[in-house]
């Protein structure tokens, strides 16, 4: 199962001198899979600290923090030798030692030749960081491209990776994106996916249900554990009331986040802010934030915290939580498709480091998405999930705020390779969108 991040893990490791790598991301989205078993194929030996599994392991943190002192002492502890040369150190969920966080600090400073890599899933949570001492990475759940990679069939590969506009190619690739909005990204859903293909449709979908249902679990578990100041009962109120709010909404238009009937005696922004934050840091939830008028360049400048959109981060997971099965899915029938389609862009949008998101309202009408590109054009991208593509809200959008380019994602095959003003793209190509018109360097 290969991972997009890989190659800069291998550019961090083709310096002379480099900060500790931190990998932040949400519990079982495969952090440690990434520096163990992809990155650490490039080294000679992989030294795994798991403050999780090993709690005592945290002494090697409580004398000094001299990088040598501390290697010395994890020597003791794992009865193995570490080889500075050669060898990848990795400090595995180093939020439960704070200690540990701090040590990054010394390994930046006094031994930035060594080979050390963090990773964490609570590190938002953190009340101490070492602010430019670390390079950090998030990882998402897989991407469709990732998921794709994860199949293993070479031809589908190829067309995605080539942008095949043909018959064909529409055909397979929506059938691989349906696919994908069953099982998700999670790591474990898409090996339990693959790894069952010779058995019945049946017995595949309850193994992944059978995944997700234990992947729910363990995020509600971790909201009593982790929530710290936070009331956990909050937290896990909005977090179960992400999937309602999104498929509550009929007419293929995810409104801002309504608040109302959340939480017990809690509606306004401010109530909930603590538990909506708490979610965001720990990355279960991406934030799409709304903005009126016509809309410039930086977004952020104009974005409003009270008013926001928030997805599931993982849109397999998504559909567990609302009960969605897959013949659902597949036959893509059901009413409310609609924000399946928007979640799916906005994970995208996420893997590739675009986070917050924002989108554009003005009366009734509503773009999904606005994004900047590398000249400071603000570009439009309206989802539509099915194979009618026109879009009353793009129009509108054009009419009163004359952009430079537009984007839609659809369920069609798309525009041709001669459009360069009103693209459209099918949705499974959304990745290329992005990577093409947002970001784009000049």
């Amino acid at each position: 199962m290969q991972r997009l991040l890989l190659p800069l893990l291998q550019h961090w490791k083709s310096q002379s001198v480099r900060k500790p790598l931190l990998i932040d991301g949400a519990r079982q989205t495969g952090k440690t899979y990434l520096l163990q078993e992809l990155f650490g194929k490039s080294f000679r030996q992989v030294l795994r600290v798991d403050f999780l599994e090993s709690p005592d392991m945290a002494s090697a943190f409580s004398g000094s923090l001299s990088p040598k002192d501390i290697l010395t002492n994890i020597e003791l502890l794992s009865g193995q030798v570490f080889n500075e040369a050669s060898d990848l150190l990795i400090l595995d969920e180093i939020g439960e030692c704070e200690r540990a966080v701090t040590s990054l600090k010394y390994f930046a400073e006094k031994a930035p030749h060594l080979y050390v890599a963090a990773s964490g899933s609570n590190i938002g949570l953190l009340n101490t960081f070492p602010v430019g001492k670390v390079e950090q990475h998030n990882l998402r759940p897989l991407s469709f491209y990732e998921f794709l990679m994860a199949a293993n069939e070479p031809a589908v590969l190829k067309a995605y990776e080539t942008q095949t506009n043909s018959e064909a190619a529409h055909k397979m690739l929506m059938d691989k994106l349906t696919d994908y909005y069953f099982t998700g990204g999670m790591p474990e859903a898409v090996r339990v996916w693959y790894a069952s293909r010779e058995q019945s449709i049946l017995e595949r979908v309850e193994k992944v249900k059978r995944v997700h249902g234990d992947l729910i679990s363990g995020y509600q578990r971790d909201f009593g554990k982790y929530s710290g100041k936070v009331d956990a009962g909050l937290i896990e109120s909005i977090f179960n009331a992400v999937p309602a709010q999104l498929s509550a909404v009929l007419d293929d238009s995810v409104k801002r986040f309504k608040f109302k009937n959340v939480h017990e005696r809690k509606s306004r922004y401010q109530e909930l802010e603590s538990g909506i934050s708490w979610l965001e840091k720990c990355r279960l939830v991406l934030k799409n934030h709304p903005i009126e008028g016509r809309p410039r360049s930086p977004l952020a400048a104009y974005k409003q915290e009270n008013k926001v959109k928030l997805f599931l981060m993982d849109v397999g997971l998504l559909h567990h939580m609302l009960g969605v099965g897959y013949k659902e899915i597949k036959q893509q029938g059901y009413e409310y498709k609609g924000y399946v389609a928007e979640n799916f862009v906005q994970q995208e949008f996420a893997v590739m480091g675009i986070e917050p998101s924002y989108s554009w309202s003005d009366a009734r009408a509503e773009i999904e998405f606005i994004a900047s590109d590398s000249e400071g054009n603000v570009i439009p991208i309206e989802v539509k999930s099915g194979k009618r593509t026109r879009a009353r809200s793009l129009q509108s959008y054009i009419t009163k705020c004359a952009p430079t380019k537009t984007i839609k994602l659809t369920g069609t095959r798309g525009s041709g390779a001669l459009e360069n003003r009103h693209l459209v793209y099918p949705l499974y190509y959304t990745e290329h969108a992005l990577r093409t018109h947002i970001m784009q360097r000049a």
